[in-house]
C-alpha cells in the first residue's frame, strides 16, 4: 500500500474506460475513497460500482463542487484524466481547436482554480495530470493534440514549481501508446507510431504509484521517450529531420 494517498479522497475525470479507469482502480485497490468522473454517466457508474466508489457524471471542467460534497468535503487528489485526441493540421475547424484547448488545457485550469486555495491552506494536495508523450515531442497528424498536449504539460510544469514547496504535488503522466479507445481512433497515423509499442493501462497506472512514492514530476509508463526528451533539445534540427521522415513514411502509406 502506498501511504500517501490511503483514505485520500480522489478524484479521477475520463474514468469511464481506458486510463482514467486503470488509475480509479488503483487508487481504491490503494485503500483511496474515489470518485469515478466521465461524460458518460453509465460508464462512470459500472466503473464506481466495480471499485465501491462514487459516480459523478459531466463535464469534467464542472465536477469539482459534487464531488468535493461526495467525498465529505475535500478533494486531496485529483487527476486530470479527461482528454480529447484531435486529429488535424492547421487547417482543422475552429470548433476542433476550442474543444482540444477546452477539454486538454482550460479543464485542468479551472479545476486548479477551485482547488489549490484549499490545499495551500491546508498544506498538502496531489495534482496529476495526463498529459502524453506528445506533450513532450509531438505527433504527427495531429496539431489540435500535440498543441493542447503541450499546453497541459507547462500548466502541470508551472504547477509543480509555483507551489511545490507549499505542499502541492504534482505529477505529469507522459505515455506513447496505450492500448485504449483514443488509440484505436487515431487512426493510420496512430499504428504507425503509437501502436508497436502500446501499454495497457494499468502499466500506465503503474508508473504514476511508483512516481507517488518516488515523489517524482515527470512519470513516463514508456522510459525510451526520457531519450527521445533529451535528444529533442540536445539537437532539434536532427529530431525534426527525423520525424518529418516519419511524416514522410505516413503520407506514403496512407496516400496523402
Amino acid at each position: 500500500m502506498v501511504e500517501a494517498v490511503q483514505n485520500a479522497g480522489v478524484v479521477v475525470t475520463g474514468a469511464g474506460g481506458g486510463i482514467g479507469a486503470a488509475l480509479a482502480r488503483r487508487f481504491a485497490a490503494e485503500g483511496a475513497r474515489v470518485v469515478v468522473n466521465d461524460l458518460d454517466a453509465g460508464r462512470a457508474k459500472a466503473v464506481a460500482e466495480e471499485i465501491g466508489g462514487i459516480a459523478v457524471a459531466g463535464d469534467a471542467s464542472a465536477v469539482i463542487g459534487e464531488a468535493r460534497d461526495a467525498l465529505g468535503g475535500t478533494v486531496d487528489v485529483y487527476c486530470a484524466n479527461a482528454g480529447v485526441g484531435c486529429g488535424g493540421s492547421e487547417a482543422a475547424d475552429e470548433a476542433v481547436w476550442a474543444l482540444a484547448w477546452d477539454v486538454n488545457v482550460m479543464a485542468h485550469v479551472r479545476a486548479a482554480q477551485q482547488l489549490v486555495p484549499d490545499w495551500l491552506e491546508r498544506g498538502h494536495g496531489r495534482f496529476v495530470s495526463t498529459v502524453s508523450a506528445a506533450g513532450l515531442l509531438t505527433m504527427i497528424g495531429a496539431a489540435p493534440y500535440s498543441v493542447t498536449k503541450h499546453g497541459a504539460y507547462a500548466f502541470a510544469e508551472w504547477l509543480s514549481l509555483t507551489y511545490r514547496h507549499r505542499g502541492v504535488k504534482v505529477h505529469a503522466i507522459c505515455p506513447q501508446g496505450v492500448r485504449t479507445d483514443m488509440l484505436t481512433a487515431s487512426g493510420s497515423a496512430g499504428e504507425l507510431v503509437l501502436a508497436p509499442t502500446a501499454i495497457a493501462p494499468e502499466d500506465v497506472a503503474d508508473a504514476l504509484f511508483e512516481g507517488i512514492e518516488q515523489d517524482r514530476f515527470l512519470i513516463l509508463p514508456h522510459p525510451e521517450v526520457a531519450g527521445y526528451y533529451q535528444a529533442r533539445a540536445a539537437d532539434p534540427e536532427r529530431w525534426l529531420r527525423g520525424m518529418n521522415h516519419v511524416q514522410r513514411q505516413w503520407e506514403e502509406g496512407t496516400g496523402r
